[in-house]
């Protein structure tokens, strides 16, 4: 008799094909992005469409800072996850459970922390941000709201890290699909039909993330999956806390170095764009917020593939079934280069089609084709800025994990943002992104190669 997924252990990760498992793992996680996607892509139709081209420039704006806060546990989750799937993998199911409970307290405390921060600190976080002029009042009214939704996303994303690293992909899905959906059905309900403007969306966004964390927590409340809530667990272990830290802070740095290239992209952009008379500082800031709406589109299938590459090789990394490990690897990497480069071709190709998805704004339509090309002109070697630092971290191996991490924006984006606009103006900044891609696509695959051929010599 067939389980149900719910009930079904996670020792099928050590034991199945490497290419069904890696599909197995993988497509829920990327069918979860996916949907979280179109969450984006409809959150800037309705806004573009119903407030207006600056709005665009303000969701643009608060997304990092969100995601800056929430990734809290979204990193609590990797660090924590990478402790579950090898203690799973090694047969100590007692630690995993540890690992669990105490993920669940620090990411209550610290999610709470940064909810304090954020109603403090608004104006100057926003303004750090790039929120400038006219995009100011918007982003102060959707961020006002949203902020109140942000620890329910944190303790969303750390569940869902640990749902998959105990092999529970299809339920880790679903917990995504749940706020996608919401989120599109209030966006149209409180934009289109009630005509909240930017409070509405702000309402439409915090409501879904609530619905996430309401759905995980019953999951895992009914005591359906290997992972037990136990609140005797909730106290602190220091040994475990070290352990998370130690992995988790890869993410952490990851999204803050994201926020950083934020800040300094948006004020890059609306610097060169008053210098460039026809555009203006807040529709650059506006042209890149459109073109990165179909970043989660670009990258759901290679984020998937890492989502589901990571407890499968921390698995069998910690059942010492290193062939395994490098066979997933392998697998990993072709499969992610050839849907990239499908990917790849229908933005670059579709550049001048995209705009008019989402406004009617004739600025936007004219400025943000050149933008989409060549942000998206290297998408077929993402992969490779994915899976190293996600085989470091599954592993427990901070140190390379976090230096893979920091590698593109850190090393070269945010360098290249600074200094190629004094030589080309605001292309500058849209030649940043291949040439930082290229670059460190080749460092950490050289990385990658070199602890390839360790593990299985």
């Amino acid at each position: 008799m067939s389980k149900n997924i719910s009930e079904e252990k996670s020792s099928y990760l050590g034991i199945d094909p490497i290419p069904r498992l890696l599909l197995r793992q993988a497509l829920p996680a990327a069918i979860g992005f996916m949907v979280m996607s179109v969450n984006m892509v409809v959150d800037t139709f309705f806004v573009g469409q119903y407030i207006g081209e600056l709005a665009i420039g303000a969701i643009s704006v608060i997304f990092p800072i969100s995601f800056l806060f929430s990734s809290i546990g979204m990193s609590i989750g990797i660090g924590g996850g990478s402790i579950v799937s090898r203690a799973l993998g090694e047969g100590r199911k007692e630690k995993a459970l540890l690992s669990f409970n105490n993920q669940i307290t620090l990411t209550i405390i610290l999610a709470i922390v940064a909810l304090i921060v954020g109603l403090f600190l608004k104006i100057p976080i926003l303004n750090a941000f790039g929120a400038k002029g006219g995009i100011m009042p918007l982003a102060i009214s959707y961020f006002n709201i949203v902020l109140l939704g942000i620890p329910f996303l944190a303790l969303s994303m750390m569940a869902n890290n640990n749902l998959r690293a105990e092999g529970k992909a299809k339920v880790a899905m679903v917990a995504l699909l749940i706020p996608s959906v919401l989120n599109i059905f209030l966006d149209y309900l409180f934009i289109d039909i009630m005509n909240w403007g930017m409070e509405g969306a702000g309402w439409a966004t915090s409501i879904s993330y609530i619905g996430c964390a309401v759905f995980i927590a019953f999951f895992y409340i009914s005591g359906k999956g290997e992972l037990k809530v136990i609140p005797q667990l909730f106290k602190i272990d220091k040994k475990i806390i070290s352990e998370i830290f130690s992995i988790g802070s890869v993410n952490l740095v990851r999204q803050g170095t994201i926020s950083l290239l934020a800040i300094v992209l948006n004020n890059t952009l609306y610097y060169y764009g008053n210098l460039e008379g026809g555009m203006g500082g807040e529709i650059a800031i506006s042209v890149y917020g459109l073109a990165t709406r179909m970043t989660m589109f670009a990258l759901f299938p290679l984020i998937g593939i890492a989502q589901g590459f990571m407890p499968i090789a921390g698995y069998n990394f910690g059942a010492k079934k290193y062939e395994r490990v490098s066979k997933v690897i392998n697998t990993a990497l072709i499969s992610g280069v050839i849907i990239a480069s499908f990917i790849g071709g229908l933005l670059v190709f579709g550049a001048d089609l995209i705009p008019h998805i989402f406004t009617k704004d004739q600025k936007l339509i004219t400025y943000a084709p050149n933008a989409i090309f060549w942000i998206f002109s290297s998408t077929p070697i993402i992969v490779f800025h994915l899976i190293p630092p996600s085989f470091y971290q599954a592993i427990g191996k901070a140190k390379p994990a976090l230096f893979l991490t920091l590698i593109r924006q850190g090393v070269f984006l945010i360098p290249l943002v600074l200094i190629l606009p004094r030589y080309f103006g605001i292309e500058g900044v849209w030649y940043s992104f291949p040439i930082s891609d290229i670059l460190s696509a080749i460092i950490c695959y050289s990385f990658l190669r070199k602890s390839t051929k360790k593990l299985i010599s």
